[in-house]
This record gives C-alpha cells, sequence and structure tokens, in this order.
C-alpha cells in the first residue's frame, strides 16, 4: 500500500508559519504590511481544506502524518488570520482616526501658526523699517501705573 503525502502538506505549512511571522512584524511598521500575510494565509487555508476534503474522499492513499500536517496548517492559518485581521483594523482605525483629526482641527491650528509666524516676522520688518522721533521708545516696553488710592465701589470711572 502506497501512502502519498496531501498536496498541501508543506506548501499550507509554510504560508501559515510566513503569514505569522510577517503578521507579528507588521506591528512594527503600524499594520501597514499586514494586508500581506492576511492574504497568504487565507491561501494557506484554502489549499489545506482543499487537501483535508482530498483526504476525506480516499484516507487510504494519504498518510496520517500529512493529514495531521495539513490539519495543524489549518489551524496555523486560522491564527494568522485572526492576527492579521486585527492588525489590519487597527491600523485602518488609526488611518482614520489620524486622518478625521489632520482633516478638522489640526491642519487649522498648524495654518494659524504659519500665519502667525508670518505676521510677526513682517511686523518686525515692518518696524525695522519705521524712524521713530525718540529712538528710546520701544514696542516692548510697558508702563502700568495702578492707582494707590481706594476706590469708592458705587462710583466707577473709566479712562
Amino acid at each position: 500500500m502506497n501512502q502519498n503525502k496531501l498536496s498541501a502538506d508543506p506548501l499550507a505549512l509554510i504560508l501559515g508559519v510566513l503569514a505569522l511571522v510577517i503578521g507579528i512584524a507588521s506591528c512594527c511598521c503600524y499594520g501597514i504590511t499586514a494586508i500581506v500575510p492576511l492574504i497568504m494565509a487565507i491561501i494557506g487555508l484554502v489549499v489545506a481544506n482543499k487537501s483535508l476534503k482530498e483526504f476525506g474522499e480516499n484516507p487510504e492513499a494519504f498518510s496520517p502524518q500529512s493529514r495531521s500536517n495539513v490539519n495543524t496548517a489549518k489551524i496555523i492559518n486560522i491564527i494568522a488570520i485572526v492576527i492579521n485581521g486585527l492588525i489590519v483594523l487597527m491600523a485602518a482605525a488609526v488611518l482614520i482616526f489620524y486622518g478625521t483629526m489632520l482633516s478638522s482641527g489640526m491642519l487649522d491650528g498648524f495654518n494659524d501658526f504659519e500665519n502667525d509666524d508670518y505676521y510677526y516676522d513682517s511686523e518686525m520688518e515692518s518696524d525695522s523699517l519705521n524712524t521713530w522721533e525718540d529712538d528710546t521708545y520701544e514696542d516692548d516696553t510697558y508702563i502700568i501705573e495702578e492707582d494707590s488710592t481706594e476706590v469708592d465701589t458705587n462710583e466707577k470711572e473709566f479712562f
């Protein structure tokens, strides 16, 4: 009796292991590359299911060790699909969150900051071009005088 290996015996296992390794490593890249291992895991799961169906039709033609390997590959591919699916969903949520933040208010804040800098620079340039009669006056010097006399609360003074 000749017992062969299932067609997905090495392939499904390799795809599952690579999908797990690349998927976990894609966490360092903010999940952007998690789509590739997700696709690899789906392909590995489909190939493993086809091989298990083939084993179910003719169990005498294939070795039980090969069936065990394909069953393990199926489990690894399911785990890889779940992990990579979560990573892709989290990466999409982060991109949507930052995209919303940037489009709503943060860009306005950055633009206001840039305009304030431009206004400040142009104001400083125009001040340096103006000549004043009294050179001792500086824009940053303010003299605040407080009246030390008590003010009646019923009587209001406007200056």
